[in-house]
Order: C-alpha cells, then sequence, then structure tokens
C-alpha cells in the first residue's frame, strides 16, 4: 500500500522520543502500513532531532521509507494523512498559568494554520502536548477547512486525576467500573 505521511511535534523531546519506535515498526498504523515519518522541533533543538534521526535510521525499521527531521512548517506539514502534536510550552519554574496557556496558544495557532494550508484535508489530529483540550481547541479552531472531528486529544492524565481526587474525598465510591 502507498504509505502515510505521519508528522510527529517536539520530536526531540522524551514523550515523542518514547512514540517514534512504535510508529515504525507497525504497533500504531498495522504492520502493513509504509510510512513517511517527519520529525519537527524548533531550531536550537535540531542537533538533538539530528540524533533521533540517527537512531531510527539505524533501527532500519521496514516500514519507514523515508525519515525527514525539520524546523520548518511549511516542510513538516506538507500532504500530512496523520498529525500527532506532541510539542507545547512545558511551565517552568514561577511560571504562571496564564502566561504558560498563552505561549501554547501562539504555538498551536502556528500549527493549525500550518495545517490549514499544507496538509491534507483528510489529516487526523491528535493533540498530545499539555493543556491538550485548550491546545487542540485552537489548533482546531486555527484550521477552519479541516473538519473539527478529525481533532482529538489525549486527556488519560486530566481523568486519572479527577478520578483520584473523588477517591480522596468519597473512598467507598467506585469510579469508572460499570456492571
Amino acid at each position: 500500500s502507498e504509505p502515510i505521511r505521519v508528522l510527529v511535534t517536539g520530536a526531540a523531546g522524551q514523550i515523542a522520543y518514547s512514540l517514534l519506535y512504535s510508529i515504525g515498526n507497525g504497533s500504531v498504523f498495522g504492520k502493513d502500513q509504509p510510512i513517511i515519518l517527519v520529525l519537527l522541533d524548533i531550531t536550537p533543538m535540531m542537533g538533538v532531532l539530528d540524533g533521533v534521526l540517527m537512531e531510527l535510521q539505524d533501527c532500519a525499521l521496514p516500514l519507514l521509507k523515508d525519515v525527514i527531521a525539520t524546523d520548518k512548517e511549511e516542510v513538516a506539514f506538507k500532504d500530512l494523512d496523520v498529525a500527532i502534536l506532541v510539542g507545547s510550552m512545558p511551565r517552568r519554574e514561577g511560571m504562571e498559568r496564564k502566561d504558560l496557556l498563552k505561549a501554547n496558544v501562539k504555538i498551536f495557532k502556528s500549527q493549525g494554520a500550518a495545517l490549514d494550508k499544507y496538509a491534507k484535508k483528510s489529516v487526523k489530529v491528535i493533540v498530545v502536548g499539555n493543556p491538550a483540550n485548550t491546545n487542540c481547541l485552537t489548533a482546531s479552531k486555527s484550521a477552519p477547512s479541516i473538519p473539527k472531528e478529525n481533532f482529538s486529544c489525549l486527556t488519560r492524565l486530566d481523568h486519572n486525576r479527577a478520578k483520584a481526587q473523588v477517591r480522596k474525598t468519597h473512598p467507598f465510591l467506585s469510579v469508572g467500573h460499570h456492571c
């Protein structure tokens, strides 16, 4: 079959690093699906990203038809079938939540606009970078030509935190178990 073009942002980071091999070995999209893997990160991380690229090449994964490392949105978002938006601004010591949100809005507006301009209109988008709900909404609103149902985000951390809070205040209440 034809290769699908898959983007991972924040590709030099730890979360993306743990995902890339699984994408390349067929665990994510299937053992028969060839992939063109596109790795995007910010310019200061390109040295690290080059190392990640070499590691993937050393693995000689037969499903990886090409691996492209870039810091340019016009290269990264071109003709995408899948975008996994991992990269986001981490909260630093002393940083207020509003400053973190402002930084991430800027990132995900830009990535949403790049999806809108360069990606296939059928692209499937998964937002991983926290706050995932806000970042997903920002990206989708910045990509008006891509159907909203093509956007999703990973909110398991929020789910787990909510369950923990309920258990803490109501220790005998069962959360998430159905008969």
